[in-house]
């Protein structure tokens, strides 16, 4: 797969480009939209989550370069930018066509329509009016464009419309340009009745659609000579001064509110808006040309997620999948279970529901004396973390170390924080300047006379949502080293002291990018000395340039390295004399790859580490992190055979990454049987349904 950006891009170059490796990740997940053998409400779905994720790379990574200063003095920024520009243009183009000409029109066939005005019959066009004039009129407020009405606020993300007027309005002036936004609280997929779908379909308009419909209605008297929909992306990176401000919760309220005000990045416009609207939008959200994009279709495909929620046929979507469950452990039963045997698990092929069982036995034995936790994502609804406020509430020591500073999580994370403190918790909020990511859970327990530790460590959020679409590892521990270590860091994290040498645990800021490069390192001179030297991860992103590296010259020492990284990967594989011994390959599938692995052959010791961190310097350097060992023999060939090993022979999902930074999308040959690590681990794991065999 080569990028329109990646065109002239050097096979010998040392690093490359992070932000177009981040953009070809989403050229692989389109690529999920395009293939005729997925559901085709997936294959929207997939286009939903490409308009997600540019949303979130120009409202961080774009908005982040542009924040390093004016780029006409600056010819590196620019040129980064430009190839940013043209990439995204072209990905935006790709993304669009798709929809108009293969899922859309696929999906009628299927008795799915998004209904167009023009598409409409009588009785749809009738509905549409009542619709209109029943629950979206009266919530509309039509502003016309003069020295008392300044061009509005418009909030991030948000669906809004420019009109262009001709005549007079009613006090006799010539005010030429409206704008009308549209209420948030209004549903941006409405579904027809029934009885208005034809041949028995289910028929779908746009709320965009109904607005245009009926634009004229908003200005009696007045003819609309042009209009488009437009929405603005914004720079929603929040920053508060760390240093300075004395409550760091209150302070993030504050920014909360003006994050849906930050700096214009994208401008998105209707592909026939007419050039001086746009150009007028341009001007008023001091974006270049560059930044616009015209569309064909709506501005924000990410709302056709509730139309792929609301429509009833299931052969459109992906087969339900149950994922395997552990016998239920009430009580004390899971500390009686976790003396005699570790428990791992992996998500989503495993329910997350022992980790919420291990959680709730803590907050209801009356032996465990305290319980510990960090939490980076949660949900606005837990109920991991109502056991947590029901175990403060009975008088157990319960001590929170809660991000507040989660991307786009950080509503949520405050609410739980006041939940927590007016229940008595010690809710801390991590160290001043790092992000704490790391997912560690604690309970101490009296024992016989003296305190057990009973840990839970994961490489995942402890977010019911997510552990259902998100690959993750997970291991409930009563070894005691282990959990002693653990509670070191929490040690740490309250009390700011220096941490205590730790035998088991990689913590960042502290040891976690010198233990890797150590261990990859070691590999390097055990392959110097005529023995094999072996290294496969598994992470989101390798973007730490001394990581890389130390990878680069591992390689060169002969030490065979496989690399699954999901997204953006500036190391550059299979260079002659640079690293002709590392292949990356990434993984693109029904769940989204989240899992972070280290192992290293290390002389047949097999070392296995599950950890929170990506290979990225904001990881290793910027945020508390920790990747632990997993000790136990029969657990460490469970994370080999199960969160390697299938990846590495996966010729479904798989993507091969050239010198160069392109991608090739890998395929089973004439002889072999094609396959999926991801569909090999539900019928591993999982739960058998109907029509499964056993």
């Amino acid at each position: 797969m080569k990028t329109v950006a990646q065109a002239d891009a050097s096979k010998h170059t040392t690093f490359l480009d992070r932000e177009l490796s981040q953009l070809t990740f989403n050229r692989r997940v389109l690529a999920q939209a395009e293939d005729a053998a997925i559901p085709l409400l997936e294959r929207l779905r997939y286009l939903c989550i490409v308009s997600n994720n540019l949303d979130e790379f120009f409202e961080v990574r774009v908005a982040s370069l542009l924040a390093q200063g004016n780029p006409a003095e600056n010819p590196a920024l620019n040129a980064t930018l430009a190839r940013i520009s043209l990439e995204c243009h072209d990905l935006v183009q790709h993304q669009y066509a798709l929809l108009n000409t293969e899922v859309l029109p696929q999906l009628q066939d299927k008795g799915v329509r998004l209904v167009r005005h023009t598409d409409r019959n009588e009785a749809q066009r009738a509905w549409v009016k009542e619709y209109f004039e029943r629950e979206v009129r009266p919530l509309l407020t039509p502003i016309g464009l003069d020295p008392a009405h300044p061009f509005p606020q418009v909030v991030n993300k948000s669906l809004n419309f420019i009109i262009a007027l001709t005549g007079k309005d009613a006090f006799g002036r010539g005010t030429g340009i409206a704008i009308v936004k549209a209420p948030r609280v209004l549903p941006r997929v409405i579904q027809l009745p029934d009885h208005l779908s034809r041949n028995g379909g289910t028929s779908f308009c746009l709320l965009s659609s109904v607005i245009h419909s009926h634009i004229e209605d908003l200005f009696p008297g007045r003819e609309v000579t042009a209009y488009s929909q437009f929405r603005v992306t914004r720079d929603s990176d929040l920053w508060v001064d760390e240093e300075e401000v004395k409550n760091l919760r209150q302070a993030l309220k504050g920014e909360l509110q003006g994050r849906q005000f930050g700096t214009s990045v994208r401008l998105e416009v209707a592909k026939n808006c007419p050039p001086e609207l746009s150009q007028f939008l341009l001007n008023q959200f001091s974006l270049d040309p560059s930044r616009l994009y015209a569309v064909d279709g709506p501005v924000n495909l990410v709302r056709l997620n509730e139309l792929i929620d609301h429509v009833p046929i299931p052969s459109l979507r992906f087969t339900p999948f149950l994922p395997g469950q552990l016998p239920k452990l009430a009580g004390a039963g899971i500390f009686e279970q976790l003396k005699k045997h570790e428990i791992l698990l992996h998500h989503p092929f495993q329910s997350f529901q022992p980790v919420v069982d291990f959680i709730c036995a803590a907050a209801r034995d009356p032996d465990v004396v305290a319980i510990k936790q960090t939490i980076y994502r949660t949900g606005a609804h837990s109920e991991l973390m109502e056991a947590l406020v029901s175990a403060a509430r009975a008088g157990k020591e319960v001590t929170v170390i809660l991000e507040l500073m989660a991307r786009f999580d950080e509503e949520a994370n405050i609410n739980w924080a006041d939940k927590l403190e007016t229940a008595g918790a010690q809710v801390v909020y991590g160290v001043v300047g790092l992000k704490t990511h790391a997912k560690i859970a604690l309970a101490i327990r009296r024992e016989d006379g003296g305190l057990k530790f009973y840990a839970h460590l994961g490489t995942g959020n402890y977010h019911l949502t997510t552990t259902r679409l998100y690959t993750d590892f997970g291991l409930l521990t009563a070894h005691p080293q282990v959990g002693e270590e653990v509670n070191e860091v929490f040690i740490h994290l309250t009390s700011m002291s220096k941490p205590q040498k730790l035998r088991h645990l990689w913590l960042a800021p502290f040891t976690l990018q010198n233990e890797i490069i150590r261990a990859i390192r070691n590999e390097a001179r055990i392959a110097r000395a005529g023995r094999p030297g072996r290294i496969i991860a598994k992470v989101n992103a390798l973007v730490d340039e001394s990581v890389i590296r130390a990878l680069y010259a591992a390689s060169q020492d002969g030490v065979k390295i496989d690399l699954i990284v999901r997204g953006a990967c500036m190391l550059n594989p299979g260079v002659p004399g640079l690293s002709e011994n590392i292949k990356v390959r990434s993984i693109i599938g029904r769940f989204l790859e989240h899992s972070r692995i280290y192992y290293f052959r290390n002389d047949l010791a097999h070392d296995v580490y599950l950890a929170s961190a990506d290979w990225m310097s904001r990881n290793l350097f910027r945020r508390i992190e920790v990747a632990f060992p997993v000790l136990d023999k029969a657990l460490k060939r469970r994370v080999i055979a199960e969160g390697l090993n299938p990846y590495l022979k996966d010729n479904a999902n798989a993507w091969e990454l050239e010198p160069g930074g392109q991608y090739q999308r890998r395929r089973a040959r004439s002889k072999q049987a094609s396959f999926s690590a991801q569909d090999y681990l539900m019928k591993l794991l999982g739960t058998p349904t109907a029509g499964q065999s056993e």
